[in-house]
């Protein structure tokens, strides 16, 4: 039997079976706990998509009909939806880099004018060396 046979049959089980698994590891032999929990990371079998064996590389990594998916952003399968999905996170990038820019303006107003104020005030004090009329 082989590794991916293997892996197949505690995917019918579940994520209880993996997590037995890795248990087991632990108690027998750390570095066998260990590889297990990689390959539980790298496989991505406890994350909430994966279902029955269909994990990342089905849904994201192939890009099922010519979606538009991505490594962070995997299609959906429906092409439609995915070019809405594309263009809101655009559109919403956008709004947050113009907000950030009005940020920075209105820093820059807020900078200026207690720069302005503080020059105006340095202006109208009398100098340090004039003598005091006392």
């Amino acid at each position: 039997m082989t590794a991916t046979a293997v892996a197949a049959k505690i995917d019918e089980i579940g994520k209880p079976a993996w997590v037995v698994l890795m248990i087991l590891g632990f108690m027998v032999w750390w570095p066998l706990g260990l590889a297990t929990l990689a390959y539980l990371i790298w496989s991505r079998r406890m994350m909430c998509g994966h279902s029955r064996g269909f994990g990342w590389r089905q849904h994201g990594m192939q890009q099922q009909g010519g979606g538009t998916g991505n490594w962070w952003q995997p299609s959906s399968g429906n092409r439609a939806f995915d070019e809405y999905r594309t263009e809101t996170l655009r559109r919403l990038e956008e709004e947050q880099r113009e907000f950030r820019d009005f940020l920075d303006r209105l820093r820059m107003a807020k900078d200026k004018s207690e720069f302005d104020q503080f020059m105006a005030e340095r202006r109208n004090r009398p100098p340090a060396d004039a003598p005091s009329q006392s």
